[in-house]
C-alpha cells in the first residue's frame, strides 16, 4: 500500500447533552421553515420514545455511517439505553471491526480512484478504507471466531449471536458490538450474507459444510420482541433492508406505536427507502394512532443534534 500524504484518521464522535442544543432545536420547532422544523419534531418525538415506559425502541441503519465518526453516536444511543434492538446491514459488522482494529481516512468524493485503487484504498463517500484493513483484516478476525465456534460444538448461529460474538472478540469500547453485547441490545442482520463478514462465513462453510447460519432463528427472536412488547416505536436511519424489517415484524402486533424517519430518498420511484410514514400505515407497519415525525437530511449532519437532545430531556426529567 502506497501512503497518501496528509491524511486524517476518521475519529468517532459523541453527542453533548446540552440546554444551549435543546433551547436551539426548541426555537427551530417554533420558528424554523422547511427542515428544521421537523428536525425538531423528530428530535422531540425520538425523546419522548426513548423515555416511554414499556416501550421497545428499534433503531435501524445501514452500515456506511459506521464507516464514519457517526459510529461515536450509535454507540452513545446504545450505551446510554437510547435503543433496546438493532436492526442492519453487514457491513456494520465489517465496519466496527475494521475500524475497532485498525483506521479509516478522510477523503473527498472527487478524488482519483484508479490512483486510490493502486494506492491501496477503498474509497466510500468521502471516506478512504485501506484495503489491508478491510478484507484481509476481517479475515484475520473472522476466521479464528468461526474455528472456535465450531470446535465448541456450534454447526449453526445466528446472526444475532454472531455480531454478539463479534463484540466479545472485540472488547473494546469504540465498538458497537462490544456496547451492544455488554447492553443486551440484540442487532440483526437479515442481509448477513452481502458484505465481508457474510463472505467470510461462506468460506468457512466452504470446508465446513454442516456448518450453517440461522436467519429463522433472528426471526423466532424477532417476533417474540415484537408480540411481547407493550408498545413498539422505531428511529429509522435511511432505508433499505435494515428499514423493512424493522417495519415488517412490527406489522405482526398491529404496527408501531412511534416513528421517527430520517431519509435522503424521494417517493416518487415507489422505493421502500423513500416511502413515507403514511405508506406504513397502509400496510399496518405502523398504527394509524402513532406517533410520527420524518425528516429529509443526511443523518451524519442531524443525528448530533438528535441524540443529544434526547440525552439532555432524559437529564431533566
Amino acid at each position: 500500500m502506497k501512503s497518501l500524504p496528509g491524511l486524517k484518521k476518521v475519529r468517532d464522535y459523541h453527542a453533548v447533552a446540552s440546554p444551549d442544543i435543546a433551547a436551539m432545536l426548541r426555537s427551530m420547532g417554533d420558528g424554523g421553515g422547511f427542515m428544521a422544523r421537523n428536525l425538531y419534531d423528530v428530535a422531540e418525538t425520538f425523546s419522548a420514545m426513548s423515555s416511554k415506559e414499556g416501550c421497545v425502541k428499534f433503531l435501524s441503519f445501514p452500515a456506511a455511517m459506521v464507516a464514519t465518526g457517526t459510529r461515536g453516536l450509535l454507540v452513545d444511543m446504545v450505551r446510554e439505553g437510547l435503543v433496546d434492538v438493532i436492526v442492519t446491514t453487514c457491513g456494520t459488522l465489517d465496519h466496527d471491526i475494521a475500524r475497532t482494529r485498525a483506521a479509516y481516512y478522510s477523503g473527498s468524493f472527487a478524488m482519483d480512484d484508479a490512483r486510490l485503487r493502486r494506492s491501496g484504498y477503498h474509497r466510500l463517500g468521502n471516506v478512504l478504507v485501506p484495503l489491508k484493513d478491510y478484507g484481509p483484516l476481517i479475515e484475520k478476525t473472522m476466521q479464528p471466531l468461526l474455528r472456535r465456534l465450531y470446535d465448541d460444538g456450534g454447526r449453526s448461529i445466528s446472526s444475532e449471536a454472531l455480531s454478539s460474538e463479534i463484540g466479545r472478540v472485540l472488547g473494546s469500547e469504540d465498538s458497537l458490538l462490544y456496547w451492544a453485547r455488554k447492553k443486551k441490545v440484540p442487532v440483526f442482520v437479515p442481509g448477513l450474507t452481502d458484505g465481508a463478514v457474510g463472505s467470510q462465513v461462506w468460506l468457512f462453510a466452504e470446508s465446513h459444510r454442516d456448518f450453517k447460519i440461522d436467519l429463522i432463528e433472528d426471526e423466532r427472536r424477532l417476533s417474540d420482541i415484537t408480540s411481547e412488547a407493550q408498545e413498539t416505536g422505531a428511529l429509522v436511519l435511511g432505508g433499505g433492508i435494515s428499514k423493512h424489517h424493522t417495519i415488517w415484524w412490527n406489522l405482526f402486533r398491529g404496527g408501531l406505536d412511534w416513528a421517527c424517519y430520517i431519509t435522503t430518498a424521494s417517493e416518487f420511484d415507489g422505493s421502500l427507502s423513500g416511502a413515507r410514514v403514511e405508506e406504513a400505515v397502509s400496510w399496518g407497519k405502523v398504527k394509524e394512532t402513532a406517533k410520527q415525525a420524518s425528516l429529509y437530511a443526511e443523518v451524519t449532519t442531524v443525528l448530533p443534534f438528535i441524540v443529544s437532545y434526547a440525552l439532555e430531556m432524559r437529564k431533566r426529567a
